[in-house]
């Protein structure tokens, strides 16, 4: 195996969920819900440009999440599925990716909407959401083939925050 990989975080997300209970479950389904990103002010520099798009990748430490298994249920479903099957977030490692509006840019921090992520979460990395390179309009999508359409309707619970 290879070595440990370590990162710094270069901000943190700031949002209006201070639990689990209730969030919604991916972005798509966090519509008009309102956040911020305060960077690092060393990185401030690096945002130049951002401005023209109008959706980001965030890549985000999930760092509220109780340990890792390697079986979950996911929130869609109610069959205990393999972890790399789902969005859960007890991974190996705990990244989150999320994709989320680009509002507006004032200095090192980077006013967003459609997010679905704990007050605090630290951020890992920014990425431009570029369509013809991130859409699949082939792409299959497994078990959430016939589960994706109740992402709306479903919200969070604290099934992620315990260890098994």
């Amino acid at each position: 195996m290879p070595d440990p990989v370590t990162f710094t975080p270069i901000g943190v997300v700031r949002t209006p969920f201070a639990e689990h209970e209730g969030m919604p479950i991916q972005t798509v389904a966090a519509h008009g819900v309102a956040g911020r990103i305060e960077l690092d002010p060393a990185y401030e520099d690096a945002l130049a440009d951002l401005d023209g798009f109008t959706h980001l990748h965030l890549i985000t430490y999930l760092h509220r999440t109780g340990g890792v298994s390697l079986r979950v249920t996911p929130y869609l479903d109610t069959v205990r599925r393999g972890v790399f099957a789902t969005r859960s977030p007890k991974r190996p490692n705990p990244i989150g990716l999320s994709i989320v509006r680009l509002v507006r840019i004032e200095g090192a921090v980077i006013h967003i909407e459609e997010v679905d992520l704990l007050d605090g979460t630290p951020l890992l990395d920014i990425k431009p959401y570029v369509p013809p390179f991130d859409d699949r309009a082939e792409a299959r999508y497994g078990w959430f083939e016939q589960r994706a359409q109740n992402v709306h309707n479903v919200r969070a619970d604290a099934r992620f925050e315990e260890p098994d």
